[in-house]
């Protein structure tokens, strides 16, 4: 079903306003797309433009108020919100702030208005701007209330991230189509795409991948016109959308018959990817499933972290390195992402599992422990 139903967002706001009661928050201020979109479902892709900004008001009591530009009204008012305030923008000289503060004086009445300020968050408004919101009202932080809410996902937005998993292995089951020796990497890319669009996506907004002898050079590079070889490992790692939710794996594949590292490294992945779902349980840390994967990958590849939350964007809390102590709880959804070097190359795999009260469910089809031959 696309969207959800209203009680959905109401239960969402509940949860805010019980959170926001312990931590004496008169209202939350946000302005980010998948905040908004969390209490309001408001989806659109005009977010693309950065003209203009955007900001919802979560009160103690009751539905939010949205503070959104004209332009915006129509699409909000087919929403739950009923409380729409809207201005003309872009204006150069008041871009909406007065509206804004007048709003927030309004709802919390001079209490402390929370505001995301903690570790991937971000403000999207400029600073002048916020300078003047912070003049007119208490500004404050959300005690990290908006993480606490969006790490454990509803069975209605597992439901979305599920669909999403399924269209991208329908689409990476079709990858023999499109990739063989001789194919140039950025055809491979953009025919991928194309799969995923047929395959049911709304859209590919992350397409990563690499090729190369035993492996690639990284997982970010912008794909290149060089044609895949014999003997190339070709990976294509996708964060598709379905519904306004993404999922993110990726899947490997050997140009012709691998060489037996490559294969060793493969196997190594995959035992990496189990050790990790085997301790990824309600009461274990993100730290415990660092370390389970990472006990298996001998000296590894430095990347920074094994993993990730996932859900309305295509990385969320928790990460998954040593120093994350995030206790997980059942309705997480997470990626595994061990990596391997070969030489100065390297070999990625991902998988994305939903966090349960016994094991956990892999969300993407799980891989085998041979690597696919194309």
């Amino acid at each position: 079903m696309r969207g959800f139903e209203v009680s959905e967002f109401a239960n969402r706001t509940a949860r805010a306003q019980a959170l926001m009661a312990k931590h004496d928050l008169a209202a939350l201020l946000l302005t980010t797309e998948p905040e908004l979109r969390y209490f309001t479902g408001y989806l659109t892709r005009f977010w693309e433009s950065p003209t203009r900004p955007w900001f919802l008001i979560v009160p103690s009591t009751g539905k939010p108020v949205a503070v959104i530009p004209s332009i915006g009204a129509d699409l909000m008012g087919q929403t739950w919100i009923e409380d729409i305030r809207t201005w003309s923008s872009p204006d150069l000289e008041d871009d909406g702030v007065g509206l804004l503060i007048e709003t927030l004086n309004e709802v919390a009445k001079g209490g402390r208005v929370g505001l995301p300020d903690g570790h991937e968050t971000h403000v999207r408004m400029p600073k002048a701007d916020l300078d003047r919101v912070a003049n007119g009202a208490s500004l404050t932080s959300d005690a990290s209330i908006l993480r606490r809410l969006r790490m454990v996902k509803s069975p209605a937005e597992i439901d979305k991230v599920a669909m999403a998993c399924q269209i991208a292995g329908r689409a990476f089951a079709r990858v023999p189509e499109i990739a063989r020796e001789g194919v140039p990497l950025e055809h491979v890319f953009r025919n991928f795409q194309m799969l995923c669009l047929e395959e049911g996506a709304d859209w590919v907004p992350y397409l990563a991948g690499g090729a190369g002898p035993s492996g690639y050079r990284d997982v970010i590079s912008p794909a290149t016109p060089a044609p895949l070889a014999k003997g190339d490992v070709l990976m294509l790692d996708t964060g598709l959308v379905f519904d306004g939710y993404f999922c993110d794996f990726d899947r490997n594949w050997s140009v012709g018959a691998p060489d037996a590292r490559v294969q060793d490294a493969y196997r190594c992945l995959i035992d990496a990817t189990q050790a990790g779902a085997e301790v990824a349980r309600p009461g274990a840390t993100a730290a415990d499933v660092f370390h389970a994967m990472n006990s298996k990958l001998g000296e590894g590849t430095d990347a920074g972290r094994l993993g990730h939350g996932l859900g309305m964007s295509l990385t969320e809390w928790p990460s998954l390195i040593s120093k994350d102590q995030t206790v997980l709880e059942q309705g997480m959804i997470l990626t595994l992402e061990p990596g391997i070097s070969i030489e100065d190359q390297i070999i990625v795999h991902e998988e994305d599992i939903l966090i349960t009260d016994g094991a956990p469910v892999f969300l993407s089809p799980k891989a085998g422990t041979e690597i696919p031959l194309i």
